[in-house]
């Protein structure tokens, strides 16, 4: 927070309706934040550019900061209330709305000046914030939950099936899009100022994508190269295959799986515009379906389902949303998916296990683990990102298997 918005007139009432309408579905309704703000801007045509990123960037704050906002409102509910102590905790200017007349402005101020208690000033469930400040120690989770407040960057991912980085940045530089690249990761280039890309002709043509620069130095971590038989086995939309295509000129293999089929068909349209053609999306349907690729893969990437607390920043509602009993789901998940996919690596292959978690019982915890019960495999390295770094949270471990 604090990142004070860009100075502005009072925002108009039907602003302030829409941020409401937004809160109530996410809060109350249990709906994801982005969809959300997707579907609030997409009913609302009418709004101009600072309208929007107004609504979205004030939604995405309060969500980052609901407990915090909430317990100065002295009501969790009333979003109206917690909407006005924004404005007077952000010091922007108070709206004209009745809504807002009872607040107290010196009361707020002098309550948010009076707090201690981290958790609330950083706006964690106490059960995250007890797991995390547990798993990481006090003065790290303390940095990372600061770190995990901040707004997420937008990271590009230069497709190199069809350009080079210098002459994206050129392209996008004559649309006075200014981007940067990022010293440490090969094909990363940062947004300078957010803005939606989705609908540029460079976006349309296949010349990049969005991903963040953690998720870009895991397809990198598992070292593929071209004419290589690779496995992405928990493909998901396909960012990382789409990566992992680009990484091997498009020579050789990559089984892209995912058990859900939207999400492969969605990888089909994404390789076809990027002309990633050594992909090939597969269903899992079963135990089946991993037996029949056993001791085939040059190259595993397991990229897991995991807690996401690494992804805060571009997932503030998770917060809110995830429990205790869903991390310990999928903990076992991640287990059973690493001692069960991992059989598809060939000997002398490598794999990668990796996940978007900053909790060591989700990342070296679980290799350990894995380790202990299969002999034949063996750690090479490991690596974590951690938010503070400036991106997103992932952990990645490259594994051989020896026999």
């Amino acid at each position: 927070m604090h990142k004070k918005q860009q100075k502005q007139a009072k925002p108009h009432r039907i602003l302030l309706q829409a941020i409401v309408n937004a809160l109530v579905t996410i809060f109350n309704d249990g709906k994801f934040a982005d969809k959300v703000i997707e579907k609030t801007l997409k009913e609302n045509p009418k709004f101009g550019g600072r309208d929007r990123r107004f609504v979205a960037e004030t939604t995405y704050d309060i969500v980052r900061n609901y407990r915090l906002m909430a317990h100065l409102a002295g009501s969790e509910t009333d979003y109206w209330k917690i909407i006005g102590t924004y404005f007077i905790i952000e010091q922007l200017p108070m709206p004209d709305e009745r809504e807002f007349a009872k607040l107290n402005q010196k009361d707020i101020l002098d309550k948010y000046k009076a707090l201690t208690d981290q958790k609330i000033i950083q706006s964690y469930p106490d059960w995250i914030w007890n797991l995390c400040e547990t798993e990481l120690g006090t003065e790290v989770w303390e940095e990372e939950a600061k770190a995990l407040n901040k707004q997420a960057d937008v990271v590009l991912r230069v497709n190199t099936l069809k350009t080079k980085k210098e002459i994206l940045q050129k392209h996008l530089a004559e649309q006075e899009i200014e981007v940067e690249p990022i010293d440490e990761f090969t094909d990363a280039l940062i947004l300078l100022k957010r803005q939606n890309v989705f609908q540029n002709q460079l976006f349309k043509l296949g010349l990049f994508e969005l991903q963040d620069a953690g998720s870009q130095a895991i397809s990198e971590f598992l070292g593929v190269e071209p004419g290589m038989r690779v496995i992405d086995a928990c493909a998901g939309g396909g960012g990382k295959t789409l990566h992992l295509s680009a990484l091997m000129q498009n020579k050789g293999r990559i089984i892209s799986m995912d058990v859900t089929q939207w999400k492969l068909d969605e990888l089909k349209k994404r390789a076809r515009r990027a002309t990633a053609s050594n992909i090939e999306p597969r269903l899992i349907e079963g135990s089946k379906t991993i037996k029949r690729l056993e001791n085939t893969a040059d190259r595993l990437l397991l990229d897991v389902p995991c807690s996401g607390l690494g992804v805060i920043k571009r997932n503030p509602d998770a917060k809110w949303k995830l429990d205790l009993g869903f991390i310990e789901r999928t903990k076992e998940l991640q287990q059973k998916i690493l001692s069960e996919y991992s059989l598809m690596t060939k000997k002398g292959g490598q794999l990668v296990y990796s996940t978007c978690s900053i909790l060591p019982s989700e990342n070296r915890e679980q290799v350990n683990k894995f380790l202990a019960d299969n002999k034949n495999f063996e750690l090479i390295k490991d690596k974590s990102i951690l938010p503070s770094q400036g991106f997103d949270g992932f952990y990645m471990a490259l594994i051989k298997r020896v026999s």
